[in-house]
């Protein structure tokens, strides 16, 4: 009977992998749960370290060597275009679509130094995460409560100034997988406004080749992340936002459907460390067998 029991002990591992090598939806599964922990272990590890600084933008280096190594687990290749729109010398309001969580891989990939992002308030209590995130200086906003917000805006137009520092911004306000954007929220134009700083679009290319929550898919691929022209806001004010929000969409919104449309069908992708890439019957698994056979 303890022979037995023993056995089946020593299969179980072996069941294990090969449900998940056979199973997109296990992989699925898998790697997700392995991105939150990932997530909190790391969160939980630093914030002790991050504390010995105190409440700092500077702490954002830790947060970024965490998050880093995630594209090497998933074979996820960072191709990035235009990132020397990002050395400019003063403060700046970064802008940038917002699909998934998986958009910190591209934000960690570009995010220039003394940066740190605009959150909802609710990240602050999500135990060790929000501990972290505090500590690295990440601005908290209470989306529901428009003069706290407004509040929080004149704060933070302030603390640019004074302090040299760039902001990241979400202006979707949600997470969006669909092929365009939602009307963007004005907060991060007002921000730049009041502090008078340029804004530089980001866009990060579409995840569907090998991200899907609908279809339970999360295969290795690769991700374009595009840094556009940066938009001059001196001079401008409250009531110039509008059309300074509208514009940016625009030329946001024209890019990522270039990209879009680049992206259809091309599978540049690295093998993931934490399984399969792809499917061997697809036709990207068949020329990678194909060119490994020569």
């Amino acid at each position: 009977m303890d022979l037995l029991l023993l056995q089946g002990l020593l299969l179980l591992p072996l069941a294990a992998l090969l449900l998940y090598r056979c199973s997109p939806h296990v992989q699925f599964l898998c790697k997700v749960a392995f991105f939150n922990c990932w997530i909190v272990a790391l969160a939980t590890l630093l914030s002790p370290l991050a504390a010995f600084r105190g409440r700092s933008v500077e702490n954002m280096r830790l947060l970024r060597a965490a998050l880093l190594p995630l594209k090497r687990f998933y074979g996820i290749r960072m191709r990035v275009r235009g990132s020397e729109r990002l050395r400019l010398p003063g403060p700046f309001v970064i802008v940038c679509n917002h699909q998934a969580s998986l958009d910190l891989m591209g934000m960690v990939e570009v995010i220039p130094e003394r940066c740190v992002p605009i959150a909802k308030r609710e990240l602050l209590y999500l135990g060790t995460v929000g501990w972290a995130c505090w500590l690295s200086g990440i601005i908290f906003i209470e989306r529901q409560r428009r003069d706290a917000a407004i509040e929080v805006i004149t704060r933070t137009a302030s603390t640019m100034r004074r302090e040299n520092l760039r902001v990241w911004v979400f202006p979707e306000g949600t997470r969006n997988p669909g092929r365009s954007m939602l009307p963007f929220k004005r907060g991060a134009f007002h921000l730049a406004v009041q502090a008078q700083v340029p804004i530089v679009p980001i866009v990060i290319s579409p995840y569907r080749d090998f991200f899907s929550p609908e279809e339970k898919r999360f295969t290795s691929g690769t991700c374009t992340i595009q840094v556009l022209p940066r938009v001059e806001t001196c001079g401008l004010s409250p009531k110039d936002v509008p059309k300074l929000t509208e514009s940016v969409q625009q030329a946001m919104a024209e890019a990522l459907a270039e990209m879009s449309m680049s992206h259809h069908g091309e599978q540049d992708m690295e093998q993931p460390l934490l399984g399969p890439g792809e499917d061997r019957d697809s036709p990207q698994g068949q020329g990678d067998t194909a060119r490994r056979s020569k």
